[in-house]
């Protein structure tokens, strides 16, 4: 119970502070070192095995930090900032534009941007099922599919909504919360996802989309009259300026190919396809940026030059860590003295032993590992914490054990995608200059329709 309230009252603090506009990192790192500290001064959970201690349990607090920083700078953190580093370089080599610039010859035929939500939507959710990362998977959209959806006349924010979306839960046999569901449960991961993230989850990828048709054009109706009433009027002798901000010269129409590489490598290589060559995301995108020096050099014909603006690469990874990476860290730190308080442990706990039948159950596990994911920003940190759980709870209930893990492993994405402090949510935000906050509103509807959706299949499913 102690751990508990302990962890309603660091919540309630980091709510207040990012309410008040205090920088996220900062405010996390103390949180995550409040609830790592209160853990050793009350015993709630040992933060290292007596094997890998320092010596002294407080400065263990600092060894577990410096372990979060090295795993995440080591994975995804250097996944992130590889891809902000390709975006970058695409930007300066004129790709991105040339890339645009060919999709609008298609775009040209499609006059609805009720079309133009339906196709990015689809796109997302097929991509969703190749590459398990969120993170990963909105930076690809963002370098692929933003350009193209903003092009076609949609407003930046519902880009963002329907790419940060693409992934609003966990899906397919290479996701690595399937995969942990999947054998916790005792089954391989492709059947985990035919016989059961799919009927479930379906009712919930058609909400989605339906949603954000109807939702996103309304949001974008009430933001132009906000602005239309605040702006003041224009200067009678005003004329548009000419944007400056894109190169004079326009490469040739075959650089459209080198931004979509790293997302066309990943996909044709995944574990989905069995091809027996192991493509990882950072593997691609050198890949990628080394194809790109050829074409820049065959096409610019300076060698210096090339070799020059490979340095944006570099540019682009340090503002990927300043904006995203150092978020990653110091909220996963945060979600660490989350587990080892106990406070979620204990709300779990609590429901088991109030003798909640299988339907309150699915509810109650749904809603705390969505709660979770949410003050997290992290699906995978709230499902790996609890979901050795899962069976305990199945146990006890006499039913499978999937029929609990899969509630646990699905509603983690759904809270993700209502985190403002989630690395996919500030990864999208950043690069579209748009506040995350923002970005959450636009898909709060959609998901929050998705996620009730899920629960009523659910009980269709394995209840009535």
């Amino acid at each position: 119970m102690l751990g508990l309230l302990l962890t309603l009252a660091v919540v309630a603090w980091v709510g207040t502070m990012l309410l008040r506009k205090a920088r996220a990192q900062g405010v996390l790192l103390a949180a995550g070192f409040v609830l790592l500290a209160c853990s050793v001064i009350f015993h709630t959970q040992p933060l290292l095995s007596p094997a890998k201690s320092t010596g002294w349990v407080f400065f263990d607090i600092f060894d577990v930090m410096r372990g979060q920083m090295s795993t995440r700078l080591a994975g995804l953190g250097l996944t992130i900032m590889s891809i902000g580093g390709f975006v970058r370089y695409m930007e300066v080599s004129g790709a991105n534009r040339a890339m645009v610039e060919c999709s609008a010859v298609v775009l040209k035929l499609v006059h609805s941007p009720i079309l133009v939500i339906i196709v990015g939507h689809c796109i997302g959710q097929v991509l969703n099922l190749f590459i398990p990362s969120h993170t990963g998977l909105s930076m690809l959209l963002m370098l692929t599919l933003y350009p193209i959806l903003v092009h076609a006349g949609l407003s930046r924010l519902t880009s963002c909504a329907v790419i940060a979306t693409a992934k609003f839960t966990d899906l397919g046999p290479v996701s690595s919360n399937a995969i942990l569901a999947a054998h916790t449960a005792g089954m391989d991961p492709v059947s985990y996802f035919i016989g059961y993230q799919l009927p479930a989850i379906l009712p919930s990828v058609v909400i989605v989309g339906i949603a954000h048709c109807v939702v996103q054009p309304w949001f974008d109706r009430r933001d132009a009259a906000k602005v239309a009433l605040s702006a003041p009027p224009p200067p009678q002798e005003s004329r548009p300026k000419a944007d400056t901000s894109k190169p004079a010269v326009i490469p040739p129409r075959i650089y459209a190919v080198l931004p979509v590489l790293p997302l066309a490598l990943v996909v044709a290589f995944c574990p989905l396809f069995h091809t027996g060559i192991n493509m990882d995301m950072i593997t691609a995108i050198l890949i990628c940026m080394f194809i790109t020096m050829v074409f820049e050099f065959i096409y610019r014909r300076n060698f210096r030059l090339v070799i020059d603006n490979v340095m944006t690469f570099f540019e682009g990874m340090g503002r990927q860590f300043i904006a995203v990476v150092s978020l990653v860290i110091t909220a996963e730190i945060f979600g660490l003295g989350l587990m080892k308080i106990g406070g979620i442990d204990t709300l779990l706990s609590a429901a088991q032993s109030a003798g909640f039948g299988l339907g309150p159950m699915i509810v109650t596990v749904s809603v705390l590992m969505f709660l979770c994911a949410f003050i997290m920003g992290s699906g995978n940190a709230s499902f790996f914490a609890f979901a050795s759980l899962g069976p305990r709870i199945a146990t006890f209930l006499h039913v499978p054990a999937v029929q609990i893990l899969m509630p646990m492993e699905l509603s983690t994405g759904m809270g993700r995608c209502f985190s403002p402090i989630a690395p996919p949510i500030v990864a999208v935000a950043t690069i579209a200059e748009v506040s995350p906050m923002a970005v959450v509103r636009r898909c709060a509807i959609p998901v929050g329709a998705a996620f009730i959706t899920y629960l009523i299949n659910s009980f269709i499913l394995y209840v009535l």
